[in-house]
């Protein structure tokens, strides 16, 4: 067993519920200044939104969108210490109507050029701690390798290319390591796994090593010499965080999901059938139970329906409901999932709370 040696409880993820109040709003009770905020009204068909240090405030993409980055003065306005800001657009802060944050901290700021790959990178913000890192990089149109700064090969990369308009947009781009190095899905669709032909044009059947991320020719990752790309490197941290698959078993009484932490965040998607990506928290109510779920790849208001009831216990997930879009019969399902603190010392495995 890996262990990793930290002298106080620390906090890389939280979910922040707020209200908006259409004006300057300033969020805190973070616990930390996040480099990465994804926002989503509740209570409306407005898009989801991730903003990251990375790129700089009034910045974002939708995770349930192909369109390219926008910036808006009004939206996102800072990071803090202990939160973020936000200005008076109605995506981020509409008066009156509650909204879910999620936040991770990488490495505090908008960082350095990595140089590590054959692309270097414009800004890569790195916690190798935490197993996050965010990079800008410039496509070239080759095959290319570009650097994450994590010190371990992440298990999942979400690839975003900023610049195509929607006439001429491209879909978001998953690499999950239990599909492997030749097979894709999308964030922004129902898609289920993708495979391109060659499989090499997505990332060049290369798995990440513990410096660099492979990618191929394909728009999603690596289009024409010019754009602008965002990646979201995850790696694996015992006691805090974890990505895998389970298979389904179309039973009330489901799969159970070792992650060996109590779960913070919880997103999965079936890999073989047109389905969502389904988000839980631990602070929207009915967390264990009938569980509000929103959905990555739309901009549906938070669903209350009941059908994707689980329970978050102490050292994992417990699906408890039969339904297709989250437990069907066979299906390999992926999945990301968080803790909020690594606590820790010497020879002792890191448990998030």
């Amino acid at each position: 067993m890996a262990y990793t040696t930290i002298n106080k409880s620390t906090d890389y993820f939280n979910t922040k519920l707020y209200t908006g109040n259409g004006s300057t709003n300033a969020i805190t009770g973070v616990g930390f200044q996040p480099d990465m905020t994804w926002l989503k009204i509740r209570t409306q068909s407005y898009s989801h939104r991730i903003y990251d240090a990375v790129r700089g405030a009034t910045k974002y993409i939708h995770p349930d969108s192909s369109e390219e980055q926008y910036t808006t003065a009004t939206s996102l306005t800072a990071f803090n210490s202990d939160g973020f800001t936000l200005g008076s657009n109605a995506g981020d802060n509409k008066s009156g109507d509650t909204f879910a944050s999620w936040n991770w901290k990488a490495g505090t700021g908008q960082g350095s050029s990595n140089t590590d790959g054959s692309i270097n990178t414009t800004y890569t913000s790195a916690n190798t701690t935490a197993g996050f890192s965010i990079s800008q990089y410039t496509a070239t149109g080759n095959n290319a390798t570009v650097g994450h700064g994590l010190g371990v090969a992440p298990k999942m990369i979400l690839f975003k290319n900023l610049n195509r308009t929607s006439s001429n947009a491209q879909s978001w781009g998953v690499y999950h390591q239990a599909l492997g190095n030749t097979k894709f899905l999308q964030l922004d669709t129902t898609g289920a796994e993708n495979q391109t032909s060659p499989t090499s044009l997505f990332f060049n059947d290369t798995s990440p090593t513990s410096s660099v991320f492979s990618i191929g020719t394909n728009n999603r990752v690596n289009a024409d010499a010019g754009d602008t790309y965002i990646a979201y490197a995850f790696a694996e941290k015992t006691g805090y965080s974890k990505f895998g698959s389970y298979t389904g078993n179309a039973n009330a009484d489901g799969t159970f999901i070792y992650t060996g932490f109590k779960p913070a965040w919880f997103m999965f998607k079936d890999t073989e059938s047109t389905t969502s990506w389904i988000i839980k928290d631990n602070k929207r109510l009915g967390y264990n139970g009938i569980v509000p779920h929103l959905q990555a790849n739309t901009n549906d208001a938070e669903n209350t329906d009941g059908w994707s009831e689980v329970d978050f216990l102490s050292n994992g997930i417990k699906l408890r409901n039969a339904d297709n879009s989250m437990n069907k019969s066979g299906s390999k399902f992926i999945y990301m999932a968080f803790g909020q603190s690594l606590v820790g010392s010497n020879n002792v495995p890191c448990t998030a709370r």
